[in-house]
């Protein structure tokens, strides 16, 4: 269901207004930042459905981020995937073992993106209160 806000954590310029123009043109609304710092003082200011959120940010990391989110009561049953240029396999495997709910790597395959987006947004409608 489109409509859903969705914030985008990624420190690229180009990367960012790529992602926003995406999920814009699909009808869903986007928050975004450039730092892990921000993103969190807005995830739990705005309730985004979803949190679209870079590894490799200046200052804290999106995985240090992930911790504190997933440590506070307001942030952590948000759905968070991973957006990030590390594709080795033991990559992905920390990654998700850190508690993200998705991984996408860069450069974005849109469809994927798009569906992978779709897939967690329509999860959390349907899991239980």
């Amino acid at each position: 269901m489109a409509g859903e806000l969705i914030l985008i954590v990624e420190d690229n310029e180009n990367n960012r207004i790529l992602v926003r123009d995406v999920l814009q043109s699909r009808g869903y609304r986007t928050e975004e930042t450039d730092n892990a710092e921000e993103g969190l003082r807005l995830a739990r200011a705005s309730q985004p459905a979803l949190i679209l959120m870079d590894i490799q940010l200046p200052g804290m990391n999106g995985m240090d981020a992930l911790k504190l989110l997933r440590a506070d009561p307001a942030t952590r049953e948000i759905p968070a995937m991973a957006v990030t240029a590390s594709a080795m396999t033991h990559d992905r495997q920390k990654i998700m073992a850190a508690g993200f709910d998705a991984y996408q790597t860069k450069p974005l395959n849109v469809r994927e993106f798009v569906e992978a987006v779709r897939g967690i947004l329509a999860a959390r409608r349907s899991a239980p209160p």
